[in-house]
């Protein structure tokens, strides 16, 4: 049976068997507003002060008996795009099955959409290094101080085109396997792995098609859209990823930190493509209380209302393997946020950062210094 076909029977067999169930179907809307203003220091004449709206999403999520299910769309910078389609069958308490598009497990940033990132923006290497949804299958288990992730994906154009479009079907396996030895209030602490593998990727360039990958990552806003690194890695076999966590919190204080390291195989004699990542984020609720647990992202939960958050961030990111003949670019972001959880719906950010970018073969060094902050609602 091939991929497409499997995918089709295994989605149609869950419908089914959802619909057979006796049970009530309960559902309610959902919906995001991001509006963020900042203003830069920098060389870059791409970077003008301003205001925007760079989110703004309305969908549905309903349950009925053991399945859930989600779709939501969202429009940002004048376009209109598929954020979440999936349907989740739970297996008991511990375990569930998720099909659709959506975020994979693959480390800690991968857990939490745009809008929860307390740092405002997601630390680059987790751009860099992990494609935020993809059209696929989880399996997750959850049960007491064990977590684990199974992951079968095709390529996020997937989504867009059909496979006569794209030529070819670029896929990959991803898991994350955690070990949680805390997990009560004031006192949580886990440590994990995450790895994965895919074939090459879709390409416009049809000499780059499915036999390449392209790495990229943005200076971190949204007020503008600017390319900080980029690496095109041609002659491209396969490529491997593997990420050590660690989260911990100590009461009002908490630490995230995350290692990323990728390897692309390649044909025709030449060198693998070596690339690496790290980022560590230490927050403080300096009113509030102190961080709990959430069981089923295996990550510290969002804080209560009335919670106002410090976040001290750095991240590191380097797309240059001189053995490869390939230089993306090395970045160094540090940031320092605030969050003010007015309350569950409701949270006002500000962050200060400093983004540097240096060995890029086809730009010169760059800087930016920003001031931003952002109004979120989030139901």
């Amino acid at each position: 049976m091939n991929k497409p076909l499997f995918f089709t029977t295994l989605v149609l067999s869950l419908a089914i068997d959802a619909w057979s169930q006796e049970t009530r179907l309960e559902v309610a809307p959902s919906g995001r507003l991001l509006i963020d203003a900042g203003t830069f220091r920098t060389d870059n004449t791409a970077f003008k002060s301003g205001f925007t709206v760079v989110d703004a999403r309305a969908g549905l999520e309903a349950e009925y008996g053991p399945y859930t299910a989600e779709i939501e769309v969202g429009y940002s910078y004048g376009k209109l795009s598929l954020k979440d389609l999936f349907i989740c069958r739970s297996f008991g308490k511990h375990s569930r099955l998720q099909i659709g598009y959506f975020r994979h497990h693959y480390g800690l940033q991968s857990t939490t959409g745009s809008a929860e990132k307390i740092s405002m923006e997601e630390p680059s290497s987790h751009e860099a290094f992990f494609e935020s949804r993809m059209p696929g299958l989880m399996f997750a288990h959850s049960n007491g101080k064990f977590f684990g992730t199974a992951s079968f994906h095709v390529e996020k154009e997937a989504i867009k085109k059909t496979v006569n479009e794209l030529g070819r079907q670029g896929y990959g396996l991803m898991s994350r396997l955690l070990y949680r030895p805390f997990r009560s209030e004031g006192r949580i602490f886990h440590a994990g792995l995450s790895g994965g593998c895919e074939t090459p990727r879709y390409n416009e360039d049809a000499s780059l098609n499915h036999s390449s990958f392209v790495l990229s990552t943005h200076f971190p806003t949204r007020i503008v859209d600017a390319t900080a690194q980029e690496a095109t890695v041609t002659a491209a076999k396969r490529l491997y990823k593997f990420s050590p966590e660690v989260c911990a919190a100590y009461g009002r204080i908490g630490f995230e930190s995350q290692y990323f390291y990728q390897q692309v195989k390649r044909e025709n004699g030449q060198a693998d493509f070596r690339s690496s990542g790290v980022y560590a984020l230490l927050r403080g609720a300096i009113i509030g209380r102190d961080y709990s647990y959430s069981e089923r992202q295996s990550a510290i939960n969002q804080p209560g209302g009335g919670t106002l958050e410090c976040v001290l961030g750095y991240n590191y990111t380097n797309l240059n393997d001189s053995k490869a003949g390939i230089r993306g670019g090395i970045m160094n972001d540090a940031s320092l946020t605030f969050n003010y959880y007015i309350n569950k719906y409701i949270i006002w950010r500000l962050r200060c950062s400093y983004t540097s970018v240096t060995g890029r073969t086809d730009r010169e060094n760059e800087s930016v210094g920003a001031i931003q902050t952002r109004l979120q609602i989030k139901f």
